[in-house]
């Protein structure tokens, strides 16, 4: 059994080495341990400190390309390797590497696909106590999305399988934490949260420039992941409320119309037929998108296959 811990990495060369010294050489239950780094257009020696550092592979990338880029590149490089379970953390030092046998346990045993470490936010003091409360609030949007029960989904501290590896499609290049958590809870993926400790910050989030930002992204990112897996749900529910809006519309010139005639009224009319044309319309975009959904998830099989078929014959061909 192979484990690799990936770690993406810009511009991490005054943290790096801190974050690798917390790195296990040794996991139980696995019989080699091995380290990636995947260096995103990094400008300074990056990829020179992790090599002296003892790091077994470097990915590289010769333009910035962003998190989610860097996160698969990781994925797919662990793959070729021959990773049977994969640890991505923060070059930061923000995840407390002891803490990896904790991720890897249920994995090894078989009781999940992807293990997320949720972080002690209440006791996390470089937290704000805005963001705070924003973490919970999108990890409840993110569990209502994805129907796992996943404490912290912003959290990068995560174990998976590899074929859960081999699953995940990031379409999003800003994060790839909440996108890969709906994605994986609508391909039923079995997804669990372990409680894991963390350590003192030691450089500002690059990824929360701003509150309102994060906010804006995360909610852009759970939208769009809504569309592309439930379509028909969420573009029914819009159509509904838009058609609720009409026929209550309708019943108040109906009143009207009973009662004197409905003169003045006539704007009423109007409403009622625009709102509910519109909801007919969105239902029909609900069934549209169901069906590209349904595309999608026969493409993604198809896509599966093939990349099982690509490793196979890669790693025999490594082993003649």
């Amino acid at each position: 059994m192979k484990l690799i811990i990936q770690i993406p990495c810009l511009n991490e060369a005054e943290t790096l080495a801190i974050a690798l010294a917390e790195l296990p050489r040794e996991v139980k239950g696995f019989d080699t341990v091995e380290w990636l780094i995947i260096d995103d257009g990094s400008t300074d020696n990056t990829a020179e400190i992790a090599r002296q550092n003892g790091v077994h592979h470097v990915v590289r990338h010769p333009v910035n390309r962003g998190l989610a880029v860097g996160f698969m590149s990781g994925l797919d490089a662990c793959l070729r390797l021959g990773a049977d379970v994969i640890v991505n953390t923060d070059a930061d030092n923000q995840y407390c590497g002891a803490d990896i046998p904790k991720l890897t346990a249920p994995v090894l045993a078989h009781e999940a696909d992807i293990v997320i470490g949720a972080r002690p936010i209440d006791e996390t003091e470089h937290f704000s106590w805005i963001k705070k409360k924003l973490q919970r609030l999108g990890s409840w949007a993110v569990r209502v999305a994805s129907k796992t029960d996943v404490a912290d989904a912003p959290s990068g501290f995560r174990a998976m399988s590899r074929d859960a590896a081999m699953r995940l499609n990031v379409f999003n290049a800003y994060t790839y934490t909440l996108e890969t958590i709906i994605q994986a809870g609508q391909s039923n993926l079995q997804v669990v949260s372990v409680p894991i400790r963390t350590n003192g910050d030691l450089r500002p989030s690059r990824l929360v420039k701003s509150i309102s930002s994060y906010v804006k992204r995360s909610l852009v990112t759970i939208l769009r992941v809504f569309v592309i897996y439930r379509p028909l749900a969420l573009f029914s529910y819009v159509g509904s409320l838009f058609i609720l809006l009409g026929l209550i519309s309708g019943i108040r010139f109906l009143y009207y119309y009973l009662d004197n005639g409905g003169e003045g009224h006539i704007q009423s009319v109007i409403l009622a037929s625009l709102c509910i044309t519109l909801g007919m319309l969105l239902y029909m975009m609900g069934l549209i998108g169901d069906l590209i959904a349904t595309n999608r998830k026969l493409l993604e099989k198809i896509n599966l296959r093939l990349r099982r078929l690509e490793l196979d014959s890669l790693h025999r061909g490594s082993r003649d």
